[in-house]
């Protein structure tokens, strides 16, 4: 089959794309506002985009319920942090319930059952349960182009300046990051576990380096 995404012409009951644009790493991310009320949401539009120095992007389109701009995108722009936690397996449920529509002022942490311990050098905190956790300082944020001008669609970009790992998923020097078994999003309802891994070694005419 073929179909542009634009014309919704897929002959499908939903948008396939997101079923093929996988799997998506979530980032979970933790904020305050100015007055340090704590939001925490996840984010399946979310990736590492460079390593020197180490890069970070989520995606927080669209708008809440009353049409203003999600706490995660202002927050970030007027605090200048944010934090990446992992979101894994045993926390599935507690990530799912973090993306509920909560009045303003509540905690999604609260909600969910989640202590936040501080960070070490950004504002805001980070989820105690996690075991991985990149603090981050706020770099730009880029619009990019809508089909809904209500619905706009906002890339943040943040630099990682601090990465707290669990002793437990360090074996002989590396990560196991199998041992935290991270989840991601799928198409539809659907997520994905990363329990098992395969190495592959590229050519070194690649690109002279062996990640």
């Amino acid at each position: 089959m073929f179909y542009e995404p634009r014309l919704g012409n897929s002959g499908l009951a939903i948008d396939p794309l997101k079923a093929l644009v996988v799997p998506r790493p979530i980032g979970w991310i933790s904020s305050v506002d100015l007055e340090g009320c704590v939001n925490l949401a996840p984010f399946s539009f979310f990736n590492l985009v460079a390593d020197s120095p180490p890069i970070v992007m989520f995606a927080p389109s669209g708008t809440k319920a009353d049409g203003s701009r999600k706490d995660s995108l202002n927050n970030a722009e007027a605090v200048g942090a944010f934090v990446v936690n992992l979101a894994t397996y045993d926390l599935r449920d507690e990530m799912n319930a973090t993306s509920a529509r909560l009045p303003a002022g509540e905690s999604e942490a609260e909600a969910a059952g989640l202590e936040m311990v501080p960070s070490s050098i950004v504002a805001p905190p980070r989820v105690k349960a996690s075991p991985v956790a990149l603090e981050c300082r706020y770099l730009q944020s880029v619009v990019l182009p809508t089909l809904d001008p209500a619905q706009p669609n906002t890339v943040v970009f943040g630099d990682v300046v601090g990465v707290h790992i669990d002793e437990g998923l360090i074996v002989d020097g590396r990560v196991d990051i199998t041992r935290a078994r991270p989840i991601a999003r799928m198409g539809y309802s659907l997520y994905a576990v990363i329990d098992q891994t395969f190495r592959m070694s590229r050519p070194a005419s690649a690109d002279g380096r062996l990640d």
